[in-house]
């Protein structure tokens, strides 16, 4: 079965649009660790500090992968391919860990992505 070339391109779409919403997750989750420490005594700052630090630089590598995707370049796909099959890991830990709220939707996340970002360049 040959893939066509509307294929190719829906997926390159869907990887732009994936990306950015994983980046506005992780931006989504720095304001919450910044207004947590605003609002509550942090045991550990340096570690809150390195979370926060640590998801800055994710969500702005997954939107320059999203930037890479929609100007049709492949710098961006293998830090996509990269970042969402880790994802898919870290959620099977989460699942197996019980914690299902977060886990479960984090691997639909990230398999989509991870398959989007697949198949979302062509050489």
């Amino acid at each position: 079965m040959k893939i066509t070339d509307s294929f190719y391109e829906n997926s390159r779409k869907a990887a732009v649009w994936l990306l950015r919403l994983e980046s506005l997750i992780l931006v989504g989750i720095v304001i919450y660790l910044l207004l947590a420490s605003v609002f509550s005594t942090a045991t550990w700052p340096s570690a809150l500090i390195g979370e926060i630090v640590f998801a800055l630089l994710g969500a702005a590598g997954l939107f320059f992968a999203s930037m890479g995707f929609a100007k049709r370049r492949s710098y961006g796909r293998a830090p996509a391919v990269l970042a969402n099959a880790i994802a898919v890991g870290v959620s099977y830990y989460m699942i197996s860990g019980g914690l299902l709220i977060v886990g479960i939707p984090l691997a639909l996340l990230g398999a989509t992505t991870f398959v989007a970002a697949l198949y979302g360049y062509r050489e």
